[in-house]
């Protein structure tokens, strides 16, 4: 398992990260996804390296939308 920040570029609602949140959630090798209201710009992927590349991520944001960036847990 690995962990990975998204960050989101644009201001968005509870509403819009709840369904962005969901359509990480759906990714195949996507475990966990959360994101606090403190710090809505920023989404924490847990995921199975061995099944999903990252790049999917960004991907995910920007079809419902937004410009993202990965932020790598150290």
């Amino acid at each position: 398992m690995a962990d990975i920040t998204l960050h989101i570029d644009e201001e968005t609602t509870q509403e819009d990260r709840k369904g962005i949140c969901d359509k990480l959630l759906n990714l195949p090798g996507v475990m966990t996804v959360s994101c606090r209201d403190k710090h809505g710009h920023l989404i924490v992927v847990e995921y199975d390296p061995t099944a999903i590349n990252p790049k999917d991520f960004v991907e995910t944001a920007k079809q419902c939308g937004y410009h993202s960036e990965l932020i790598a847990m150290l």
